[in-house]
């Protein structure tokens, strides 16, 4: 979850900053086990991607590949419980991020997945991305954060949730309602309008327990991911 967050009451933040508990550590040189990962064959501009083994994972997948897409979009739909969820990814503004998404996306990591988290005060989020459905839950890497200077969150802005600078994993959050937070969160793409409306129903039923943070009152299971 995002760990440092505006216009929330003190122990709000405090629990918030518990969120994101990531597997992840504070090194980011390259992992020498996904220099030998398999490399995608692109035809346009590619960048060059570090990601750091954390030596734990709640699901078990390889490393994406270091060689990443620079340019474009990338499409991916989100089959949920709660009807489709289609984002497209911006491979040019955060190349790694998108790489990172799309290799836990081809692998199946986020199939059978809980969005574990709705805040609905102060910040306007889903969170998913977890397979523990805990908040502590990542892919076993974790890899730089990509970030605009001029970075905003508005309503439909898909983003990655972090513990800290640079502990990106697996976990990401869409934005329901504009939503003012340091740029401190690679926001790696979008949702469609379509979608954005499915998930403002999941937030106006609120939190399970009424608090602004929280479990969602509806259930949110990601049944099935694929890209296109």
């Amino acid at each position: 979850m995002p760990t440092r967050l505006l216009a929330l009451p003190a122990t709000l933040l405090l629990a918030l900053a518990l969120a994101a508990c990531s597997d992840s550590g504070d090194d980011t040189a390259a992992d020498p086990a996904a220099e030998d990962a398999p490399q995608e064959s692109f035809t346009g501009e590619t960048t060059q991607c570090s990601y750091t083994d954390t030596g734990s994972a709640a699901r078990d997948v390889e490393q994406p590949p270091t060689e990443a897409q620079a340019e474009g979009e990338v499409p991916v739909t989100l089959s949920t419980s709660v009807g489709d969820v289609s984002v497209t990814l911006d491979a040019a503004g955060a190349p790694c991020t998108v790489n990172s998404f799309v290799s836990l996306v081809e692998q199946g990591y986020y199939d059978d997945t809980q969005c574990h988290r709705l805040t609905t005060q102060g910040i306007f989020v889903l969170q998913c991305g977890d397979p523990t459905a805990t908040g502590t839950g990542g892919p076993g890497y974790s890899f730089g954060d990509e970030v605009a200077e001029d970075a905003s969150y508005g309503a439909g802005t898909l983003a990655m949730a972090n513990a800290g600078p640079d502990t990106n994993g697996s976990q990401f959050f869409i934005v329901y309602e504009d939503t003012q937070l340091p740029p401190a969160y690679t926001v790696f793409g979008s949702v469609s309008g379509e979608s954005l409306e499915v998930v403002q129903e999941v937030a106006a039923d609120g939190t399970e327990s009424g608090a602004p943070d929280g479990p969602p009152s509806t259930e949110v299971t990601i049944e099935a991911a694929a890209v296109g």
